[in-house]
């Protein structure tokens, strides 16, 4: 974070009374793990900070260090409205586009408070009197770390606020394995563990605690999986009806797109989830080397996010938005061939 950047940051600091911090919709680790990191700092620097999230977050996150004091809007609508009318500083992190914030964003578009943005998606909004934004970032949770740093608080920073770092981090950057994972990721990752994070005991409350449910739609995800090899592409459908066949909860598909793209040759995965509720669509996008789901979600899927990794939705049903996928994929033919 830049001397600029760490002023206005101070600037905004310096008359906080009430501090919220806000995640964008359908959170993941990334958003949980640096919101609840960031707010457990400023509790330690005596500041008042309220973790909010604009819906519910998995099941596979709520072991996380102060998950429990999180607000969701959807459940806690009025005492969210309060919190946010007394607030004179709002971080938003994760997500640097309101509209990213849900049902939140009308709220959030009408507040007088200080905005302070700590993202690392591309092409940010300018919204926030203090914006670290740097799509170069493996996470969020280690530009907060990078933030803390430069209010000079890394001693401040205790086991929970470790864990919850860490926790972002990991899954953010597929457990270390993703392109922006960077000598200076893994120097963080160096310094939370020193600070009290326990990789092994981390790891496995996100990732060995699967349902029984859960492998059997991964079962279903992976015979609905299809390969388009002239393309180097994969993808995989879920109907409502497989969802509902397995009790689908809020976060059972994370990480099923991983299973497309780790095919040989494949280097575009997509996977395409029916949402009557929502009456949409919801599409995640992996890639590897220069082929940009970013640019390709923004363009065709009203969405967008990394280059590598990005998401989408499509308000037509799953299978005209399949359909629709296929008919676009000749013109990139050439791009993922080189790719």
């Amino acid at each position: 974070m830049n001397t600029q950047t760490t002023s206005a940051v101070k600037k905004a600091l310096d008359s906080a009374q009430n501090i919220v911090i806000i995640g964008h919709k359908n959170p993941d680790g990334d958003a949980i793990g640096s919101c609840l990191g960031l707010a457990g700092f400023l509790r330690k620097k005596d500041y008042s900070a309220t973790v909010v999230m604009p819906n519910d977050f998995p099941e596979f996150l709520k072991w996380m260090p102060g998950c429990d004091d999180v607000l969701i809007f959807e459940k806690q609508t009025e005492t969210v409205k309060t919190i946010l009318d007394a607030a004179d500083v709002i971080f938003t992190l994760d997500f640097n586009a309101l509209n990213r914030s849900g049902d939140l964003t009308p709220l959030l578009e009408d507040s007088e408070a200080t905005f302070v943005m700590i993202d690392h998606h591309q092409q940010p909004d300018d919204y926030a009197a203090a914006t670290y934004s740097d799509a170069s970032m493996s996470s969020t949770a280690q530009m907060v770390f990078h933030c803390i740093e430069a209010l000079e608080g890394v001693s401040e920073i205790d086991a929970d606020i470790a864990t919850n770092l860490y926790t972002g981090i990991m899954t953010d950057t597929g457990s270390f394995r993703f392109p922006a994972t960077t000598a200076t990721t893994h120097r963080v990752i160096a310094q939370l563990i020193e600070n009290g994070a326990v990789p092994n005991v981390i790891h496995e409350n996100i990732y060995d605690t699967a349902s029984q449910n859960r492998m059997k739609l991964l079962g279903v995800a992976l015979d609905n999986l299809t390969v388009l090899s002239e393309y180097r592409t994969a993808y995989i459908t879920l109907s409502q009806e497989e969802l509902d066949r397995h009790e689908f909860r809020k976060g059972d598909t994370e990480g099923f797109v991983n299973y497309a793209l780790s095919i040989k040759d494949i280097v575009f995965a997509l996977i395409f989830i029916e949402n009557r509720q929502e009456n949409i669509v919801k599409i995640s996008l992996r890639s590897k080397g220069p082929f940009s789901v970013n640019e390709f979600s923004r363009k065709h899927f009203h969405g967008g996010g990394h280059n590598n990794a990005a998401g989408g939705r499509s308000l037509q049903s799953l299978d005209e938005t399949v359909h629709e996928f296929i008919s676009i994929l000749p013109q990139y033919q050439k791009a993922l061939i080189d790719a």
